[in-house]
């Protein structure tokens, strides 16, 4: 597996990690101890800077991937009997009943402004230094401050800044409605010094001006929504930064320097993008570098929740039965399920392919990739629904059949031993306004198994590097730009590339997908769904699509103070900088 990131691993940056991780509360303290800190080289301060996106921060289903998606249609986290109450936390988003208390509100601001923190420590460190490469480390680490402050701004509509070239400076809070400006200003002016993706030891995990014009698009794209962002409509044509042109036309050139660059190119194999053996994937422009032998974290989080206890790929592995999708966004593809990135079988090398549909009677005993002697199931991709196949365990090992392959059985729950494992559309709450299951319930939900489940990390870790930008993404802001300025046949053009590039596996004879014949705002909501669910991506578009405040499963109709996050207050606790948002 080829890793293509910035990776140091020293007593120096492992002092850093724990300097700033272990903080509760950000307040001046925590940022002149660290910029404060001379025990870090200039890279070893970038590569903590680059960790703390795997340090929980997007890998951890309950930090900012809970705020992005459980708040959506896309997916929600139920009470499954004796599992997942935790005091209400994550039924909490999906509900709206959030409040500045709820802990992992708490821990997203906290792991963003540690990366806030650790990027200015980089920055700090980087412009005391005499490195030949200089300009380019220096240039990364104001981008990674740039991105962390992005996500500050979209979820909690603030974030803390200190000038790290002012000695003993002022600890600054900016705000999302001029600082996004500021922001894509800064980001801007970086790209003469980032290097292209390949050049200068980067890649894909590295910060690159290809990820730069992949954020800057995404910024433009959001601009409107940062500006204003309780108001009825948002103004997506305004004049750009720069004047020239307006946010739209920003979108559409940064979009398209990308994919017309011929850096990348759509996997046919759509599920290819989320497998464990991703790294060198045609269309992956800056990723979290996930490595389960080098890495302290490399989460399995994505895979791991929404699979089943009794869904196990080994005999050392197992999912949690927590989240699944809802109803509304499964019915989203009920004229669609032809489509490549709906679902897609598993082919073992003998041709054996796991059908999941009770047909199976076994397949091939394939041992782990890496060493081990664990035999491995391969479960399916994509939406999991209706009753599920699978290994049973027997003593130590799979049950075989008498010639040596892993026999394929019924499965059931595993802490409802009677209930079969029958993933239904409908949730059916006993209490429509309480996501809560009893026991005899904890089957219920369809469940996204988007990204591949890596038995060599057991549970907790993955060789999966995690998109933060890939060209499908770039399609779909592309395309979105291009309607909201009334250019539909481009829009269009766009989403049936989409469409059309990714095909199925040889069971369906690699069909493609079908193009659509007209498109409108509700259908590209749709599409974007289809192509970015489990992202990260959902919240952001409902809001820009007007969708974020619509009832919804366990969920009310919500007030626009909703689309932001309240500071957190353990936070206003600490210090009076921090203004709590509105509605809180």
């Amino acid at each position: 597996m080829n890793k293509q990131s910035f990776k140091l691993h020293t007593i120096a940056c492992a002092f850093l990690l724990v300097a700033t991780a272990g903080c509760t509360k950000l307040h001046e303290k925590v940022i002149d101890e660290v910029l404060g800190s001379n025990a870090a080289a200039p890279e070893n301060a970038l590569a903590s800077a680059y960790e703390q996106m795997d340090n929980g921060t997007f890998t951890n289903h309950a930090q900012a991937f809970a705020l992005q998606e459980y708040s959506t249609d896309e997916a929600i986290l139920p009470t499954r009997g004796s599992d997942w109450g935790d005091g209400g936390i994550y039924r909490a988003i999906h509900e709206f009943t959030w409040g500045p208390d709820n802990s992992m509100i708490t821990n997203t601001w906290n792991s963003l402004n540690t990366g806030i923190t650790l990027s200015l420590t980089a920055i700090s460190s980087i412009n005391k230094s005499t490195a030949a490469n200089k300009a380019q480390l220096l240039a990364e680490a104001k981008a990674l401050l740039d991105l962390y402050t992005f996500h500050a701004f979209d979820l909690f509509g603030q974030a803390p800044y200190r000038d790290p070239g002012v000695d003993n400076g002022p600890l600054q809070v900016r705000k999302a409605a001029t600082g996004i400006d500021d922001l894509i200003k800064d980001v801007e002016s970086l790209i003469p010094d980032l290097s292209n993706s390949g050049q200068n030891n980067t890649g894909n995990g590295r910060f690159t001006k290809q990820a730069a014009y992949a954020m800057l698009a995404e910024m433009y794209l959001n601009r409107a929504v940062f500006k204003d962002r309780y108001a009825t409509t948002f103004n997506f044509n305004e004049q750009a930064v720069d004047g020239n042109g307006t946010d739209m036309d920003k979108v559409i050139t940064y979009t398209s320097q990308l994919i017309g660059s011929g850096k990348y190119q759509l996997e046919s194999n759509f599920f290819h993008n989320f497998d464990i053996e991703n790294g060198n994937g045609t269309e992956l422009i800056f990723v979290i570098t996930q490595d389960v032998n080098t890495l302290t974290t490399s989460s399995n989080n994505f895979a791991y929740m929404p699979m089943e206890r009794n869904q196990k790929p080994s005999t050392a592995n197992r999912g949690t039965n927590a989240s699944c999708t809802t109803p509304e966004f499964f019915h989203t593809w009920d004229n669609n399920r032809d489509d490549p990135r709906f679902q897609r079988h598993y082919q073992y090398a003998d041709g054996t392919w796991f059908m999941n549909d009770g047909t199976d009677v076994s397949v091939p005993a394939n041992s782990l990739v890496v060493g081990g002697s664990l035999s491995w199931f391969h479960f399916n991709r994509g939406m999991q629904y209706g009753q599920q196949y699978g290994p049973s365990i027997v003593g130590t090992d799979f049950q075989h059949t008498p010639d040596g392959r892993i026999k394929v059985n019924k499965l059931y729950c595993e802490k409802a031993s009677t209930q079969l494992m029958d993933f239904t559309p409908e949730l059916n709450f006993d209490d429509p306004s309480q996501s809560v299951f009893t026991q005899a319930q904890i089957n219920r939900g369809v469940r996204p198994f988007k990204f591949e489940f890596d038995p060599e990390g057991l549970n907790s870790k993955s060789n999966c590097d995690l998109p933060v930008y890939r060209l499908g993404g770039m399609y779909c802001m592309r395309a979105e730009a291009y309607l909201r300025k009334g250019q539909t046949s481009l829009a269009l053009a766009d989403v049936n590339m989409l469409r059309t590039s990714r095909t199925r596996e040889a069971l369906y004879a690699n069909a493609p997908g079908k193009a659509l014949t007209s498109i409108d705002m509700n259908t590209l909501y749709n599409e974007t769904g289809f192509e970015m669910y489990w992202e990260m991506y959902r919240r952001k578009a409902a809001i820009r699509f007007g969708k974020f405040e619509a009832a919804g499963t366990a969920k009310p109709v919500s007030q626009p103070f909703r689309r932001i996050y309240p500071i957190p207050q353990s936070t206003r606790d600490a210090s009076k900088l921090f203004d709590q948002n509105q509605g809180y």
